[in-house]
């Protein structure tokens, strides 16, 4: 791999006390990422204490506010030439980022998103994730499977151009079509990797709600800002 510039990898975490230790040991086994940030959302376990002896840089924001608004803040503090967007919940399979890494870094394309195996179990994902695919096709006319995948990597003239990045969950429904609509290639890399599995239980299906009311907003703002231009 030859890379010309800074990566870093960004990780937004909230209570992830259990994972974010192995989260970060996976990615230290990355040598083309050149800095690890670490985005604590307001978390309200000893997440930030865990975070601040990793040897990382920490960005702590002492409320939640969503993981938008986590990368966001990352985003306005760091410099770097491609950026890597990373879940604190993966553990050590995050070394799978390197997967994602290597397309982005050697010019194939702009964007690359992880594309996770089908769940053997079903967490109640399904409405969610169809309705985001959906609404990608309908902004953009292309089929995708990774839309609310948060693991990605970047080429920062990609970021530059997005103008929109919502607070919570609409997140990777918002940079997607931009980034679609703005001309650029987004790559969908097959991975193993395995993050925590919301189960189908009340606290799974608040979750859930809360999911598809923030995509729902992202679509019906991406829909506003369609045909105002």
């Amino acid at each position: 791999m030859l890379k010309k510039g800074k990566l870093v990898a960004v990780v937004p975490v909230y209570n992830e006390s259990d994972l974010i230790k192995d989260t970060i040991d996976g990615l230290k086994t990355i040598e083309t990422i050149d800095e690890i940030v670490i985005v604590n959302d307001g978390s309200t376990d000893n997440t930030l204490d865990i975070c601040k002896s990793l040897g990382v840089t920490v960005i702590d924001i002492e409320t939640n506010q969503g993981k938008g608004h986590a990368i966001k803040k990352a985003i306005e503090s760091i410099t770097f030439d491609f950026l890597a967007l990373v879940d604190g919940d993966l553990g050590k399979t995050s070394w799978e980022i390197k997967k994602l890494i290597g397309p982005i870094i050697n010019g194939k394309g702009d964007v690359s998103i992880a594309k996770f195996p089908k769940a053997e179990v079903k967490g109640g994902f399904g409405l969610v994730k169809g309705f985001a695919k959906k609404s990608v096709y309908y902004f953009t006319g292309v089929q995708m499977d990774t839309s609310l995948s948060g693991q990605r990597v970047y080429r920062k003239e990609v970021l530059e151009r997005i103008d929109y990045i919502p607070n919570r969950y609409g997140i990777e429904l918002a940079m997607t079509v931009q980034t679609i609509n703005n001309g650029y290639l987004i790559i969908e890399v097959p991975v193993t990797m395995k993050h925590r599995f919301t189960e189908r239980n009340l606290k799974g299906f608040i979750h859930r709600g809360k999911q598809f009311w923030d995509i729902l907003k992202t679509s019906i703002i991406l829909y506003i800002r369609k045909y105002k231009r």
